[in-house]
């Protein structure tokens, strides 16, 4: 059986589950059998310079575009015809000569609390070790309990689990959507409330990347969800806003009820001591003008934060 397309991916179990996911809708939308998603657009592992950095944040060691530069040189190169990524992990802005093709639909966007001993933060005694390598988790988790102790964490969802089981902290926040598709829901204790702390920008997408000169096939428009794309318009505008030239702690949290959504944006610095938050409502958006939307919320959050929002410079 020929291949049509090749997928490139990271390799994490989370990465690849996700993009088998991805893989079967699109061999639907081609108008096959997914039962033969791996002969027909088989999976290409790439091991990005993220996956290597085990020790510090990644927006200390160059930010998001570490967890997708490799794949996208591959889709660049023609080594692969179609990449998929977590929406949270790419860079506001887009490499010339390839275009976010396909949002299919969105998986839960919430942050989940994950412990062996406790039902949520605020179960947490003073002084109790919570892990996590987001600046925005870690800004959020202190401006409600700046008694905590942030314990850096990096390396894939096994690997946070287990480092959970060791004991190196007493829990750990992680994307709900990503212990769903692995079946890891049993872990979650509680959500963190997204209309009181907005989850990343696209945080429950997956974004289809291809190049820009494919974009007129037709299995695209099939895979694409229109609604989530509205949700992640308006969201990756704040980002655009508030990560132009500069690493800061952004939350953004868009829901679309009778052809309304609303847009919650927030910025902190990393010590949860200041937030900045912006919710308005927008009827009957386009993508355009949900983008606009979070281009001008975000803008409004740095004009008033000015140089207390920096956290890192690039």
């Amino acid at each position: 059986m020929t291949a049509l397309l090749k997928i490139g991916t990271r390799g994490s179990r989370l990465a690849t589950t996700q993009c088998g996911w991805v893989q079967r809708q699109i061999v639907t939308a081609l108008g096959h059998d997914p039962m033969h998603a791996h002969d027909l657009a088989p999976l290409v592992i790439i091991t990005t310079q993220g996956d290597r950095i085990q020790d510090r944040r990644l927006i200390e060691a160059g930010g998001k575009q570490l967890f997708t530069k490799e794949i996208e040189d591959a889709l660049l190169n023609g080594e692969v015809d179609v990449a998929v990524h977590s929406l949270k992990d790419m860079p506001a802005e887009e490499i010339p000569g390839l275009s976010l093709c396909a949002f299919p639909v969105r998986e839960d966007p919430r942050d989940a609390f994950v412990s062996l001993k406790y039902h949520s933060l605020e179960d947490m005694p003073a002084g109790a070790k919570l892990g996590t390598a987001s600046l925005r988790r870690q800004a959020q988790a202190l401006a409600v309990r700046p008694d905590l102790e942030i314990v850096m964490l990096r390396g894939n969802v096994d690997t946070r689990l287990s480092k959970l089981e060791a004991g190196h902290c007493d829990a750990i926040l992680l994307a709900a959507a990503g212990l769903k598709r692995m079946g890891l829901e049993a872990h979650i204790k509680s959500y963190i409330d997204p209309e009181q702390f907005p989850c990343a920008p696209g945080q429950g997408a997956l974004a289809v990347q291809c190049r820009t000169a494919d974009l007129d096939q037709a299995w695209i428009a099939r895979l694409h969800h229109s609604d989530t794309f509205l949700q992640i318009s308006a969201e990756r505008g704040a980002l655009v806003a508030l990560e132009a030239s500069c690493r800061t702690a952004v939350g953004a949290y868009a829901t679309i009820a009778d052809s309304t959504l609303t847009l919650f944006v927030e910025a902190l610095t990393a010590d949860g001591k200041t937030r900045w938050q912006r919710r308005e409502t927008l009827s009957a958006p386009t993508p355009e003008t949900a983008h606009a939307l979070g281009l001008r919320l975000g803008q409004s959050i740095r004009d008033e934060a000015g140089d207390q929002l920096i956290q890192y410079t690039s």
